[in-house]
C-alpha cells in the first residue's frame, strides 16, 4: 500500500538537460552583449531605466549643460524613497522567476536535481535543484533571493539548507555584476613606473570571491551542526 502512495519519478529527458543548459548561459552572463546573442542573456534582456533630465544650467557660452538622473531622483528618505527603490526591483524579480518558471516547465529543475545534487549536497549543503538560483544570485541579487524563496515555497530546500544557500549567497552576492563589472576598473590602473598597481590578476579576484561563498556556506554548516548538537543534549 504505501509503494502504491509513493509519487513515481519524473523521467529526465534530453529536453530537460537542454533546457538546464539554457538556463545555466542565460543566467551565467556569459552571453551579455550588445550583439545579437545578447537576447540570450538575462541581464541585457533585463535592460536599466531609462535617464531623466536632474538638474540644467547655462553656460558662459550659452549653451544648456544637462545632468541625467535616475526617476528616482536625488535626497530621497523614508518610506517613500524605500518604496521607489521597491519598485525598481520588482521588474527583475517578476522576470527571473518568469525564466526559472518556462525553463522548469520543460524540466530543467528536474535535470539540475538529478545531474547536480551528488556534486552540490556534499560541496555546498544544498540540492541540485539550487543551481539556477546560484548562478542566477552570481549576477542579480534580487533575481538569485526570488528563486530562493520560489524553491523554499516550493519545497525544494528545507530550513537548513536555506540558511546554507543565504550565506552562500549574501557573500559578495553578484560577484559577475558588482565585481566583474565595477571593480574590474581597478586592475586597469597603472602606477608612475608604468607597472599595475593591482600585482594580482583579476581571475585571482573573482576566485578568492568565490572561494569565501564557499567558506561562508561550510561555516554555516559547522554553525548549524553545533546548534543541532546543543538541541538534542537539551532534549
Amino acid at each position: 500500500m504505501a509503494s502504491e502512495l509513493q509519487t513515481p519519478e519524473k523521467k529526465v529527458g534530453i529536453g530537460a538537460y537542454i533546457a538546464l543548459l539554457f538556463a545555466c548561459v542565460f543566467f551565467s552572463g556569459a552571453l551579455a552583449s550588445t550583439h545579437w546573442w545578447g537576447v540570450f542573456d538575462f541581464t541585457t534582456l533585463n535592460g536599466a531605466w531609462g535617464k531623466v533630465v536632474q538638474t540644467a544650467q547655462m553656460t558662459d557660452t550659452g549653451t544648456l549643460k544637462t545632468v541625467l538622473g535616475n526617476f528616482r531622483g536625488k535626497g530621497g528618505s523614508g518610506a517613500i524613497d524605500g518604496f521607489c527603490f521597491a519598485l525598481t526591483l520588482v521588474p527583475t524579480v517578476m522576470f527571473a522567476i518568469a525564466m526559472v518558471t518556462v525553463c522548469e516547465h520543460y524540466g530543467a529543475l528536474d535535470a539540475a536535481r538529478k545531474l547536480l545534487t551528488p556534486i552540490m549536497k556534499p560541496l555546498f549543503g544544498f540540492p541540485g535543484a539550487a543551481s539556477l538560483a546560484l548562478i542566477a544570485s552570481l549576477q542579480s541579487t534580487d533575481g538569485g533571493a526570488a528563486l530562493t524563496r520560489q524553491l523554499v515555497d516550493a519545497g525544494e530546500l528545507n530550513e537548513k539548507e536555506k540558511n546554507i544557500f543565504a550565506a552562500f549567497q549574501l557573500t559578495a552576492d553578484a560577484p559577475i555584476t558588482n565585481f566583474l563589472g565595477s571593480g574590474s576598473i581597478l586592475f586597469t590602473l597603472m602606477g608612475p613606473d608604468g607597472k599595475p598597481l593591482l600585482p594580482v590578476a583579476i581571475g585571482v579576484g573573482l576566485g578568492v570571491i568565490l572561494l569565501g561563498k564557499v567558506l561562508a556556506a561550510w561555516i554555516m554548516r559547522l554553525i548549524l551542526v553545533r546548534q543541532g548538537r546543543k538541541s538534542a543534549k537539551a532534549a
